[in-house]
């Protein structure tokens, strides 16, 4: 005896009109994301001082007061080769859990919590400023420029974020502080830079094209 798989119930009208008003709201969105990731390269001079002045903001922080509080040792978050977990357990005990919390305010809480998301917004703007000075680039629609983007520096801000919980949490708690821990919180310090330089490599490559095609 051979069995029967049941007959698929065809589709209703108000099935049909339900499931395209969800593709045509789906559809919409992409596109009002497209366009206001396509409007930052009016902002992208704006956005560039901002970051630098942030930057030079935090690096004064950094090098004035918080290295400071450490003897002299520099933060985990800017060791760009990583550290090793001796390394970075002299660098909480160093700082102790006055320094801890002070760090935890004044930087994990205020300024590195923007600065990704201004870093990002920033790279986002300039690739599509230098980008469309080739037409290779102003060929691709205008959807296919924000996705582009995106996936460039999506990645860094997401790892830039995983870093700084990572770090805030063994400053909050200095007995999650042990090995496996710090050299997780290390890893994504380097990935963090490493996924950095995709996003510049780009922008330089960008404008260094443009600028032979002058």
């Amino acid at each position: 005896m051979t069995s029967r798989s049941p007959a698929k119930a065809p589709i209703t009208r108000a099935e049909f009109d339900r499931e395209t008003d969800q593709s045509d709201r789906q559809g919409g969105l992409w596109r009002d994301l497209s366009l206001a990731v396509l409007r930052l390269s009016r902002h992208a001079a704006a956005l560039s001082i901002a970051s630098i002045a942030l930057f030079l903001a935090m690096t004064a922080l950094e090098f004035l007061y918080f290295q400071r509080l450490s003897g002299g040792l520099a933060s985990l978050d800017i060791r760009i080769a990583g550290f090793t977990p001796d390394e970075g357990m002299a660098w909480l005990t160093a700082l102790g859990r006055r320094g801890g919390e002070i760090i935890i305010v004044w930087h994990c809480l205020t300024f590195d919590l923007l600065f990704p998301a201004l870093l990002s917004l920033t790279l986002v703007s300039l690739i599509l400023v230098f980008g469309r000075r080739l037409s290779t680039f102003r060929a691709m629609s205008a959807q296919l420029q924000a996705l582009f983007s995106l996936v460039l520096v999506l990645p860094y801000a997401v790892a830039d974020y995983a870093q700084n919980f990572a770090v805030a949490r063994l400053l909050s708690d200095f007995q999650s502080a042990n090995p496996d821990s710090l050299a997780f919180a290390s890893s994504l310090t380097v990935t963090k830079f490493a996924l950095l330089a995709i996003p510049v490599f780009v922008i330089a490559v960008f404008a260094l094209a443009g600028q032979r095609r002058r």
